[in-house]
């Protein structure tokens, strides 16, 4: 079984307690040994991150409260910058800022990454920073134009960037299986084009059989008569 800096993190002595009562500890175990070394992103967790409309971020309040906060934006509106490293354009949104001012004390942050279409779930572990945009370009002019190429409409505010810690794949039991309007559209539209020309093969044929069917033939006959 491969070490996972994700069991290392989460798989916590009462953690392991629950494990333990419930008879899954040694189907963990390797899990929660090895180095501390973070994980490094795959090409494919790479490709998946960069797919997502959209994330779930928790964050940690001052007072030890978990907080959950959704994030979307166009597919690639969170960056993948290297193998460690995760950003994306903040903009601004109803100004509570709950998750700016927790990562001010706690930079400790979950994020969950969803595929409801194809029941897939991506969580990272991490450590995260609120940058300002001018200090960022500051510091690399190149970076600021990336994020702001691809990102979320709306004021940008700033830069939040994540150094990864842990990754982990989720089974895609119970995760429902949604589709969004833009993955439903394509569909709709070749149903839609198929459904108006069968409407219009059936016209056609009911034209056809309407005029070739006895009765007509006899009307349209003493119609011509009628006409002499």
């Amino acid at each position: 079984m491969t070490v996972s800096r994700f069991g290392q993190l989460a798989f916590t002595p009462a953690v392991r307690r629950q494990q333990e009562v419930h008879g899954s500890a040694r189907a963990y175990a390797a899990q929660a040994v090895g180095d501390d070394e973070p994980d490094r992103m795959s090409p494919d967790d790479a490709a998946f991150i960069s797919a997502r409309d959209s994330f779930y971020l928790a964050t940690v309040t001052e007072t030890g409260w978990p907080y959950i906060q959704h994030r979307g934006g166009p597919p690639g509106f969170v960056h993948v910058l290297d193998e460690q490293t995760l950003a994306f354009a903040d903009v601004r949104g109803n100004r509570q800022y709950v998750t700016t001012g927790n990562l001010d004390t706690d930079d400790r942050v979950s994020l969950f990454f969803m595929d409801y279409a194809r029941q897939a779930r991506l969580k990272v572990l991490g450590h995260a920073a609120h940058h300002d945009v001018a200090d960022l370009a500051a510091a690399d002019p190149a970076l600021p134009e990336r994020l702001l190429d691809v990102r979320t409409d709306g004021k940008v505010e700033q830069i939040i960037v994540v150094r990864v810690e842990a990754l982990a794949w989720n089974c895609p039991q119970h995760i429902p299986q949604k589709f969004t309007v833009a993955e439903l559209n394509p569909v709709i539209e070749r149903l839609t084009s198929r459904i108006a020309l069968l409407e219009q093969q059936l016209a056609t044929q009911d034209a056809s059989a309407t005029a070739s069917s006895p009765a007509t033939s006899a009307r349209t006959a003493a119609a011509t008569r009628g006409a002499r």
